[in-house]
């Protein structure tokens, strides 16, 4: 049964850098979790200390009620998949997915049934005897999904796991990871840089900065909601305007902005009939009835005589 994975005060620190600064996340049973920031952000360091790569300075981290602090990594029950696939090159595809259910010393006829099943699952069934280096770049991170799923993990850790492939696969085993998360209903933490990966895949984002979680939220919050200059320009496409904050509006310029509803208000200059005008002229122009409205936007603008 799955549980809450708990990180709690986590703090790692590689002599006087600061590498993960006073962490607190929850991860419930059968999320998709993305780690999102720059390089050197302190997300993959997260990540080792959850997988047990590393070991926190300070903090606790838990899984359902058992501690895991100073639990070393092959008995936490956790998959990973790396960047770099770490596949062996001497052992064919049906042995690097068995490795795991070896070293668990499982039944042969149990260790069979579930390669069958993985590779069945991945699309690599024909691809069974060969070796690593037979096969493409997609079909190797494939094989690593595979074999890291089929010890049937609590959780599934994924270290940047489609960034050395091109653009093609990686859209293709985007989906191919998100589908595996829905049908498996595993937990996954997925690391990235890459803010379409996140966006995409993740049901909550964890933005990181200087090893400081910047913002958590769904893809639609961080993307809409963002609550730094940094996270806006980070995520997204971003338009920034220097202002001052007066009686709960913000002044840019000849703009007033109001802080709590979206709406702008235009200056002076910017009448209802000069928008009317000009509206009509792009959008009608060169028509007839373009020719009416301007005519009779004039003639309503036309000062009245006070003393005609």
């Amino acid at each position: 049964m799955s549980k809450q994975l708990v990180l709690k005060n986590i703090c790692k620190s590689f002599g006087s850098l600061i590498a993960v600064d006073d962490v607190n996340l929850t991860v419930e049973p059968g999320e998709f979790i993305c780690f999102l920031g720059p390089s050197g952000c302190g997300k993959t360091t997260l990540l080792r200390i959850i997988t047990g790569f590393e070991f926190q300075t300070s903090g606790d981290i838990s899984y359902g009620e058992r501690n895991l602090n100073n639990v070393i990594p092959q008995k936490r029950d956790f998959g990973i998949v790396f960047q770099s696939y770490a596949l062996f090159p001497n052992m064919t595809v049906q042995e690097n997915i068995s490795f795991g259910l070896k070293m668990r010393k499982m039944p042969q006829n149990l260790i069979d049934e579930r390669v069958d099943e993985m590779t069945d699952l991945m699309g690599l069934t024909d691809w069974k005897s060969h070796y690593p280096a037979q096969l493409s770049g997609g079909q190797q991170q494939r094989v690593a999904l595979a074999r890291a799923i089929a010890i049937k993990p609590n959780v599934l850790l994924l270290d940047e796991p489609l960034s050395a492939l091109d653009a093609k696969i990686r859209i293709r085993l985007r989906a191919v990871i998100k589908r595996l998360q829905q049908d498996l209903g595993i937990t996954m933490i997925y690391v990235t840089h890459d803010q379409e990966e996140a966006l995409s895949m993740a049901d909550r984002v964890v933005v990181m900065r200087n090893g400081q979680l910047r913002q958590i939220g769904s893809p639609w919050e961080i993307y809409k909601k963002p609550k730094t200059s940094f996270i806006a320009e980070f995520v997204g496409t971003s338009n920034f305007f220097d202002g001052q904050k007066k009686d709960g509006l913000v002044v840019c310029g000849d703009y007033v902005l109001d802080s709590a509803v979206p709406k702008i208000f235009l200056p002076k200059i910017f009448s209802p009939q000069l928008l009317f005008l000009v509206f009509f002229f792009f959008v009608l122009r060169n028509t007839w009835v373009a020719d009416l409205m301007i005519k009779m936007v004039m003639r309503w603008r036309r000062p009245v005589d006070s003393h005609g």
